[in-house]
């Protein structure tokens, strides 16, 4: 009679529990988004009446035909029809605190907070935009992670950062202060300038205790610094490979300036994770981009150039920075249809910042132009990316387990890549923010 008694009162509890475990799961999907069409960005199809269910952690918690699935009227409906959704867009190249319109040194007619100040503009530009996620890399003052800070505190609307902090550099080189005389420099170095191997390894670890999520070094000189040549490599071999290794061991990836062909594979070789830029890349180049057994992305912005050779020189642009951009942008252009060709990992990266963070997703038709496919534009931004940040449980598609980031477009982005220039809904999160 006891071991009746036991079972009894076990069984009961057994059916409260699941009670309550469909309650919990019931409760979980919160929120559901249908639209017309879904475009699956991992397997390439195309998905009609796709109905997004979304938890109040805001991850997406299943995938359902919006025709035959039934929920209650206690789940939030955001409702689609009529359009295309697809994952949100992610860039992996920004600077959110620089604003286009300032060149040259017309930013010396701003205080040190100032430029804070516009990430913050940034940030909800690039949302607008449809961009849910970005890599900042490298800022003044550690802009970008106290904004990702505010952002994930609701102090201000933005996407997803993953933020550098400062970016490493040689004295002298393109990530140093090059636009002044000494009289007016400090006396000490700029925070992230190093000049040996063991003050690279200080900084690596200085970027990383503060909030840095990925550390970018500049390895060659660049376009928009002064007294530097975009070919020119700046950091040795070795200097790079102990940059690399002291990220890897920390859990952190490192993004690589790099147009000149030397620099580039130095930086491949040393175990960068991702090339940025990568201009004047040569065949060998490529050809070891393509073969390394890490994977290694070329993150190439092949569509500025439009704007800042139009807007530049009103926006105080100096004409040796012009002069280097019309040299490096066809190369470029040239060399990304030439790496897409041979194989060599792609991510979209746009350098917003040079250009009006707005107007990033008009990179895609250029993407295009030079030899992708639609699908593989798309992918740059969303799958591949997820997979050079080592985020592919979080970001880059819609998918289980993913947070609900998506965006929506009135038109077929695959037959039209231009509908990604203007996104007519974001969701961040399972929520509406645009």
């Amino acid at each position: 009679m006891y071991v009746t008694a036991n079972i009894a009162r076990n069984l009961k509890v057994l059916a409260l529990i699941g009670t309550a475990l469909c309650a919990t799961a019931a409760n979980a999907q919160n929120t559901v988004i249908t639209a017309d069409k879904m475009i699956d960005v991992l397997t390439g199809k195309t998905v009609d009446y796709p109905a997004v269910f979304v938890g109040a952690d805001g991850r997406i918690t299943s995938v359902a035909d919006a025709r035959t699935v039934k929920w209650g009227s206690d789940v939030k409906h955001i409702d689609l029809s009529g359009k295309t959704i697809l994952p949100g867009l992610i860039d992996m190249h920004v600077h959110l605190d620089g604003p286009a319109d300032i060149g040259g040194y017309r930013g010396l007619e701003f205080t040190d907070s100032f430029w804070g100040m516009t990430a913050v503009g940034a940030a909800q530009a690039m949302l607008k935009a449809g961009f849910t996620t970005v890599r900042n890399v490298g800022s003044g003052n550690r802009n970008d992670i106290g904004l990702k800070q505010a952002i994930e505190n609701g102090y201000a609307t933005g996407p997803r950062i993953v933020p550098a902090g400062y970016a490493l550099g040689a004295t002298g080189g393109h990530c140093d202060s090059t636009f002044l005389p000494p009289s007016l420099e400090k006396s000490e170095k700029e925070e992230g300038i190093a000049d040996s191997e063991d003050e690279l390894r200080y900084q690596v670890r200085r970027q990383r205790k503060y909030g840095a999520e990925v550390i970018k070094v500049c390895a060659t000189g660049g376009v928009f610094s002064r007294n530097t040549e975009p070919g020119q490599q700046q950091l040795s071999e070795r200097e790079l490979r102990v940059i690399a290794d002291e990220a890897h061991q920390w859990g952190l990836r490192v993004a690589a300036h790099a147009h000149g062909g030397d620099g580039i594979k130095a930086a491949i070789n040393a175990g960068i994770d991702t090339i940025e830029h990568a201009s004047l890349v040569d065949d060998e180049g490529i050809k070891l981009a393509a073969a390394r057994p890490r994977p290694v992305w070329f993150s190439m912005d092949i569509f500025n150039t439009d704007y800042t050779q139009s807007e530049g020189a009103k926006n105080g642009v100096l004409e040796d920075n012009l002069r280097k951009d019309r040299e490096v942008a066809q190369i470029q252009r040239d060399n990304f249809r030439k790496a897409h060709k041979a194989g060599v990992k792609m991510v979209f990266g746009s350098d917003a910042g040079v250009m009006p963070h707005g107007l990033v997703g008009g990179q895609f038709k250029v993407m295009v132009q030079y030899g992708m496919t639609t699908l593989e534009a798309i992918q740059a931004a969303t799958r591949n990316a997820a997979m050079a940040l080592g985020r592919e449980k979080d970001v880059g598609a819609i998918a289980v387990g993913r947070f609900a980031d998506i965006i929506a477009v009135d038109g077929d982005p695959l037959a039209n890549v231009r509908e990604l220039e203007s996104v007519d809904a974001v969701v961040k999160g399972g929520k509406v923010v645009n």
